[in-house]
């Protein structure tokens, strides 16, 4: 039996506190944030909620509605079964069900007249949105909706008020028009069994889903179509197949459906259904999602206002959406060379936007969730054995190669550095690790030869590209080193420092080079034109700080007096981007981006030149201004977990400002106790004396009974349990790591 590490035991724990009531999951969903909004449960297959009419790119932003929904929308078409959540670029909203009455729609309604076609309008005051669960009122057809999940199952109830010609759509067609559909099926198997699958191309070159419907009572009359077109009999396959089925809801006006999905075959998922939700207790599965995310919530003990509280666990909550289980409950999961995998022991994962958790969310699952670390590096290494390289953002199956650098490499050398590999899995994360650094395209072939990527070769993003390398280079020599691999070791070594040959001192910035050496003559830092400059959604001044496993040698590049006027400047200067810019970049703080990733760990950098005060002050307006109750209480892109795992972190006061040596280096925390459940039945205590909006300067330290002055702290102090004190106060200490001794390694 396989199951999501979050769901082993479904019993919880006779301590866990009820701390879903703290998750608003509206947050996010307006603006930039492209937060999914339904049921599901941590880390699950299915993401079962409503799909929305996507409003025009040009007059509303069409791309705040990469989830599919958006709370400024008043509409919903139907559910679907599957969402992305925080992504920049759009995809899944597969097996769309529209619970109807009244007249069939084949096609889905135009924005903002739901007469056109399928679709209803809704009301806020009839939606409901918790943990597990959704239900809201399809004023048009007169249902009432409610969803709730397990890891692979959906499962509906629908009241309908209107008996007339009641019915189900299921629309295999619909996508929100990131991807088509290639070939889809649905073949009845009985009166309340339905199975099929959707094959599309979109984001996911090649995802193949399959699915199976048991409904609670009889269909008793189906009609199937093929794009528009009737089809006779009880199976249909085509580009666009869609079905009809009627029951009787004068007599019985409500229905449950489990909808059971499968990467690997229709059986597979009707195998989901039997092992996951056997009967048709709606509330027990109800109950039981919410129990699960109690569980995960309960990792960490905080105690703050209610607001705060709300904004944290909220946060905790959407850094559990992804990576998503991609096997069957038998263990069967489909690679991305398509093959099937059959009776597999781990728990395979998909659905990771690397590039940006690799910063943030995996160093505090690689404390809160060390099992599901151990197995998403393990699904990275199937990937790499299956496609000949590690993934860069692997999705449903399919490799998208979104983003740049070899974003898994930090990820899988941060988990062997703390000793979460399997040991069988050692040799296999080395040789993955070292042949992906060392293939010969995406500019590779001259930072093997320890040279810079040219800008005349790479006609963008050149700068991001080379400063990315050297931050997975890292990543392998530290691995080498730990294996006694010296020859490897001192070559990443030198392959880690290669942003340095970015560096124009004239400047003070990373530059474009060409091939003869010379830097761009036409710059300007502030540019952040999308996709045309040598940086990746960010500008000179962004990228000037992207470092994080060499600080002090960045610090020396600069001297560290022009370090810190230049980083001073950054966040206090205009915020101007200059037109033609990436939506990306978000949540300014002068040229500081709090909505995008490069910016993450750059008020942390303080600390390494003895002025820890700067990062408080930095951490505490990010977290005031850019994160909040609201609908749209995130400032960018929750980019699969990572806007929310940095405020997971910093609200707690600390954050590994370079992801992959262990430390963690502190900031300003907001609540007044922080207990971190560990393995074993331990746990880290954070214990914040005298913290308020005021007293947001950590005074001193006092670890485990010691007095502590340095300005960071070793993953390894946390694991072994402990008691943390912070005192904190309204002025900077003049004492608390300040001295060269006491700043980070």
């Amino acid at each position: 039996m396989i199951l999501a590490s979050s769901l082993f035991s479904q019993a919880g724990h006779a301590q866990d506190k009820s701390l879903t009531r703290y998750v608003n999951p509206y947050i996010g969903s307006q603006g930039h944030g492209h937060v999914f909004v339904g049921a599901n449960v941590p880390y699950g297959a299915v993401q079962l909620g409503p799909s929305q009419t996507m409003q025009s790119w040009d007059q509303f932003n069409g791309w705040d509605w990469c989830s599919g929904y958006n709370y400024i929308s008043e509409d919903i078409l139907g559910f679907t079964h599957t969402h992305l959540s925080g992504t920049g670029i759009g995809d899944l909203n597969d097996l769309m069900i529209v619970p109807a009455s009244g007249h069939l729609e084949l096609q889905p309604a135009h924005r903002l007249d739901m007469s056109t076609g399928y679709g209803s309008n809704f009301r806020r005051a009839n939606e409901v949105v918790k943990p597990g669960y959704y239900a809201t009122y399809l004023d048009k057809y007169k249902v009432k909706a409610e969803l709730t999940a397990t890891t692979r199952v959906g499962f509906h109830h629908y009241h309908f008020d209107n008996a007339d010609s009641a019915h189900l759509l299921i629309d295999l067609e619909f996508s929100m028009c990131w991807d088509a559909p290639v070939e889809t099926t649905i073949k009845k198997i009985n009166d309340t069994t339905f199975v099929g699958y959707r094959f599309s191309k979109g984001w996911a070159n090649d995802q193949r889903l399959f699915f199976a419907i048991k409904t609670s009572q009889p269909i008793t009359q189906l009609n199937l179509f093929n794009l528009n077109d009737a089809v006779a009999g009880t199976k249909a396959t085509g580009k666009g197949v869609k079905a009809a089925m009627y029951f009787n809801a004068a007599s019985h006006p409500d229905l449950y459906l489990k909808v059971g999905i499968s990467p690997v075959s229709e059986e597979n998922a009707l195998g989901n259904i039997a092992a996951e939700v056997p009967g048709w207790d709606f509330e027990k599965v109800k109950a039981d999602a919410d129990l699960a995310w109690n569980k995960d919530l309960n990792k960490i003990d905080f105690t703050a206002d209610d607001a705060t509280k709300t904004t944290f666990y909220t946060a905790l909550y959407h850094s559990h959406f992804f990576p998503a289980v991609f096997n069957d409950h038998n263990g069967d999961y489909r690679g991305t060379d398509k093959k099937v995998y059959t009776n597999q022991k781990f728990t395979n994962y998909t659905v990771m936007s690397l590039w940006d958790t690799y910063r943030g969310l995996h160093p505090l699952m690689s404390v809160i969730d060390p099992t599901l670390v151990k197995d998403m590096v393990h699904s990275m290494l199937m990937v790499y054995k299956q496609q000949g390289r590690l993934p860069v953002w692997p999705l449903e199956g399919c490799e998208t190669d979104c983003m740049i650098g070899n974003p898994a490499i930090p990820v899988i050398a941060d988990a062997y550095m703390k000793g979460l590999l399997d040991p069988a899995d050692v040799a296999l994360a080395y040789e993955a690790v070292r042949s992906t650094a060392m293939r010969k395209t995406g500019g590779l072939q001259f930072v093997q030869d320890l040279k810079y990527i040219p800008a005349d070769s790479m006609t963008i993003e050149s700068v991001a590209w080379g400063l990315e390398y050297a931050i997975a280079d890292y990543g392998v020599a530290q691995m080498a080193k730990k294996l006694g691999k010296t020859k490897d070791a001192a070559y990443f070594t030198s392959r880690a420092a290669l942003y340095k040959q970015y560096w124009d001192a004239s400047r003070g910035h990373f530059v474009g080079r060409l091939a003869d050496g010379s830097f761009r003559k036409e710059f300007d830092p502030l540019e952040a034109k999308h996709r045309s400059n040598d940086y990746c959604e960010g500008n000179g001044w962004q990228y000037t700080w992207l470092v994080p496993q060499d600080a002090k040698g960045l610090v020396n590049l600069f001297g560290e007096k022009k370090f810190q006027t230049s980083l001073d400047s950054f966040f206090h200067m205009s915020s101007s981007l200059g037109q033609g810019s990436s939506p990306d970049i978000s949540g300014m703080i002068g040229q500081y981006a709090q909505g995008n990733e490069p910016s993450h760990h750059v008020a942390y950098l303080y600390a390494v030149i003895g002025q820890p005060w700067k990062t408080a002050d930095i951490v505490r307006e990010s977290m005031d201004k850019y994160y909040t109750n609201k609908p749209d209480g995130l400032c960018g892109n929750e980019d699969a977990g990572q806007m929310s795992a940095w405020y997971v972190l910093s609200a707690m006061g600390f954050y590994p400002m370079n992801p992959m040596n262990g430390t963690f280096v502190f900031g300003s925390p907001l609540m007044d106790q922080a207990v971190i459940r560990l393995a074993g039945n331990k746990q880290f205590r954070i214990v914040v004396k005298d913290n308020s909006k005021e007293n947001k300067y950590i005074q001193k330290v006092v670890l485990n009974g010691v007095v502590y002055n340095k300005s960071y702290f070793l993953y390894k102090d946390v694991m072994k349990g402990g008691k943390m004190e912070i005192y904190m106060g309204s002025k900077p200490s003049a004492t608390f790591g300040v001295k060269q001794a006491d700043r980070p390694i």
